[in-house]
């Protein structure tokens, strides 16, 4: 028995890579190594009484160079025995500088059979030993016999005495009672799988407690660290924990493996129900002649997915829908969004685009002067893009924003670079959107759930690089649902929109290729982040010279052509356009001016249409009382219009039987569109009075004129200012009162004797309109004119209008968008 053997004080040590022996356990070692075979040799070959080894564990990283002959350790064990540092020493004395990398605990073992191989003609031999675990040793002193290892070892499990004794404890009989159990529903779930392990029931009735946990534990497979940890477990108690945690830990390893296969196998039966249910279905509608339905359609769906040219991972996610869909019956609720989605990534372009011919510069700049007239500076930078485009047509161009008020041509500018460039054109309206989704689209999660406007944008276009306008991008709001400006900058980024992701789509789209043209009235709405990613280009609008250029060119023929009509039916002079452009519109494009136009074409097109009513009156043919009599006695209803025919008659039809165009005049044109809205002599009759100035000011939607009256009354020479005005206006009147009090004496408007111009009254500023909110600088000279006028008695000029910033010393200076301001002005107010 183990316990009877007697432990020598020196044993040979055999090392064994990666695998621990454990006391009471067989195992079989093929020794090859010239170091394992002499051991084997000298120590059990050639021996009648076959002795004692001692099997340590050693690891693959075990002989390794240091600094001093030592060993190092393996961990410390739970029972309270540390790490230490082992020397050794060779037979013949001499020291040697080798560190050997094993572990301070073994197991003596002994030879239950041993077998040599065949010599090889290189003289090397092959060792078979089967070796039976006795008991634990410690390593107190390692040396070199020759080739291989003696160590001086001191034993570590109990004695036979210790043993008898330790069987009596209560707490150490009931773990070994917690461990059968364990291992005995181990061993039931084993027996399911394997009809071999009625023996280890056997021995688990029949082992002694202090051999149980070895030997069991030794019966399956564990890890190296574990079987480490068993050996250094010498106290019996902490062995039973370990080993029943580890029997514990294999159970429930081999539950869940059991409950994943279990979940497998029923999927695998559930789908093969479900397919032998569609094979049985497929034939019942074969039989039937009702196989044109719904596999058709999917099977058409997925022809037309293959020929979308999608990239392989887009094209990988697609199959994997597609194959959800297919195993969905239509009457699924989620079997239609299925559908669509997969209906919208066979329509996107992702490798169709728009041909592009050889771009003609020359033709370019011909088309943008036919749609535009003036504009010089932006045709020009459109040029420089086009002509960029044409060297490298591959370059990431900036994103042009045409900035200006309403009607100047901004989205008409958009759609001549589409032309230019031979590229589809799509508009996506941004004017009011305030829900990020607009941009991303929405995730397919929620009901109802759509992709953004771009996505839909290039379904719709069907090319991957059309000309895309972003309209009244400054009108973007946000709220609680996200920021569809903050959504734009991953759009409009060059690095980033290759991969543009919409919610919906939930994959990656390519919008590089796309040219984004984006338009604004104003440029302050737009957040920093997003306006740097765009290069401004400013639309100033149109002088009254130019909106009649244009009218004459651009506006009447397209009017004429909306209306029917032609240059025989309607003729509108230049003389009159200009009424139209002084008396009827004041704006900073052209909108406005084409509506009034609209009016005169329909004003014709009634004399006309009525001209044309008369004339078929007149070739109409009495209808035979025979037919008339048929349609009465078939019982149908005829309706019957009596006109007199007389002399009123006659008059009319003389009235509308004119050949003569219809020419637009002063007098037809107040008849049609009423009395002007805008007259030159409202500033002659507003300036009359002294203190009273006409000045210029811009707004979001073009120039407009305000005046500004001044007056005083008696008081203490204080200044009062009316008009909803700003901070900067408020101290621009301030500037202007004092430099005009301090220029008093050179503009002689001080009465006899009066030292103080302010004295003994108050000085009253409005400006009218006040409504809206007025401010900035340079309403100065506009402030000097009016209080000059007023101290002085003298009228400003009725036809002279100003703008500038005034200082405290009266310079005036420079002054900028004297265009912007002068888009309503006739060309009868001079600009100062």
């Amino acid at each position: 028995m183990a316990e009877s053997v007697e432990l020598p004080s020196r044993l040979a040590i055999l090392p064994f890579r990666n695998k621990v022996l454990l006391p009471g356990a067989i195992i079989r070692i093929r020794c090859t190594s010239p170091s394992s075979v002499k051991l084997v040799e000298q120590e059990l070959w050639q021996r009648e009484e076959k002795g004692l080894i001692g099997v340590l564990p050693v690891r693959d990283a075990a002989e390794t160079a240091s600094v001093g002959p030592m060993l190092s350790p393996g961990v410390a064990t739970d029972s309270g025995e540390r790490s230490s540092k082992i020397p050794v020493s060779t037979s013949d004395g001499k020291n040697q500088q080798e560190l050997i990398q094993w572990h301070t605990r073994g197991v003596a073992a002994r030879a239950l059979h041993l077998s040599r191989g065949v010599e090889k003609p290189s003289g090397r031999v092959t060792y078979i030993v089967v070796l039976e675990g006795l008991c634990r040793f410690s390593v107190q002193e390692l040396s070199v016999r020759g080739t291989y290892y003696t160590a001086r070892v001191s034993r570590l499990d109990m004695t036979k005495a210790e043993m008898d004794q330790a069987e009596q404890d209560p707490d150490l009989i009931a773990l070994s009672r917690q461990f059968k159990a364990t291992a005995m529903e181990l061993i039931s779930v084993l027996e399911q799988k394997q009809k071999t392990v009625g023996r280890t029931k056997v021995l688990l009735e029949t082992v002694p407690v202090y051999r149980l946990a070895d030997i069991f534990v030794a019966s399956f497979e564990i890890s190296f660290e574990e079987q480490l940890s068993m050996l250094d477990s010498v106290d019996l108690k902490i062995r039973l924990l370990k080993a029943t945690e580890l029997v514990d830990r294999h159970l429930q390893s081999i539950r869940v493996a059991e409950k994943i296969t279990q979940k497998v196998e029923g999927q695998l039966s559930k789908s093969q129900k479900e397919f032998l249910l569609r094979q049985q279905m497929r034939a019942i509608k074969e039989e039937l002649g009702d196989n044109d339905d719904d596999e058709d359609d999917v099977a058409a769906l997925e022809r037309k997915m293959q020929g979308a040219g999608m990239p392989p991972n887009i094209w990988k996610h697609a199959q994997r829908e597609l194959r959800r869909l297919r195993k969905m019956q239509p009457q699924q609720p989620g079997y239609s969004s299925s559908r669509v989605y997969l209906e919208l990534l066979a329509d996107l372009p992702w490798q169709k685009g728009s041909e592009e011919r050889e771009l003609d510069l020359r033709a370019a700049k011909e088309r943008l002067d036919n749609d535009h007239y003036g504009l010089v500076k932006i045709k020009q930078r459109i040029i420089e893009y086009l002509a960029v485009r044409k060297l490298k047509p591959d370059a990431r161009g900036p994103v042009l924003c045409f900035v200006g008020p309403p009607g100047v041509g901004k989205t008409s500018l958009a759609s001549s670079i589409a032309a230019a460039l031979d590229r589809k054109f799509v508009r996506i309206s941004l004017g009011g959107v305030k829900d990020e989704a607009d941009i991303r689209g929405h995730r397919r999660t929620y009901i109802g759930s759509m992709p953004g406007r771009l996505v839909e944008g290039l379904k719709r276009v069907a090319v991957n690089n059309p000309v895309m306008l972003l309209d009244e991008i400054d009108k973007t709001g946000s709220d609680v649902r996200g920021d569809p400006a903050s959504a734009l900058l991953e759009v409009l980024d060059p690095e980033q929109n290759k991969t543009f992701n919409d919610h919906y789509l939930n994959v990656p789209f390519d919008l590089s290729k796309v040219i984004f043209v984006a338009t604004a009235n104003r440029i302050q709405p737009i957040p920093p982040p997003l306006l740097d990613r765009m290069e401004v280009i400013e639309l100033p609008g149109y002088t009254p010279e130019e909106k009649l250029k244009i009218a004459m060119d651009h506006l009447i023929p397209r009017v004429l052509d909306q209306h029917g009509l032609s240059s025989e039916n309607l003729q509108i002079p230049e003389a009159t356009v200009k009424l139209v452009i002084q008396r009827y519109t004041r704006e900073a494009g052209v909108r406005s001016l084409e509506r009034n136009l609209a009016a005169l074409a329909r004003a014709a097109a009634v004399r006309v249409a009525e001209e044309h009513a008369v004339s078929v009156s007149k070739d109409m043919h009495s209808i035979d009382a025979p037919l008339l009599d048929n349609r009465l006695a078939d019982g149908a209803e005829v309706e019957m219009e009596v006109l007199p025919m007389g002399v009123n008659n006659h008059e009319m039809s003389n009235d509308f039987r004119s050949t003569s165009p219809f020419i637009v005049d002063e007098a037809m044109l107040e008849k049609v569109l009423g009395p002007p809205r805008f007259d030159d002599k409202e500033t002659a009759e507003r300036v009359t009075t002294p203190g009273v100035s006409v000045g210029l000011v811009w707004t979001t939607f073009g120039g407009e004129v305000q005046f500004v009256e001044a007056t005083s009354t008696m008081g203490k020479g204080d200044l009062h200012l009316t008009g909803q005005l700003g901070d900067v206006i408020k101290e621009s009147a301030q500037i202007a009162l004092t430099w005009v009090r301090s220029r008093s004496s050179d503009f002689q408007i001080e009465a006899a004797g009066q030292i103080n111009l302010m004295e003994g009254r108050d000085i009253h500023i409005h400006f009218p309109a006040g409504a809206v909110p007025k401010d900035g600088p340079s309403a100065g000279v506009t402030l000097v004119t009016s209080l000059v006028s007023l101290f002085s008695q003298r009228n400003v000029r009725a036809d002279t209008a100003m703008t500038g910033e005034m200082t405290l010393r009266g310079l005036v200076l420079p002054v900028g968008g004297i265009k912007d301001k002068d888009w309503y002005l006739g060309s009868s107010y001079p600009r100062t």
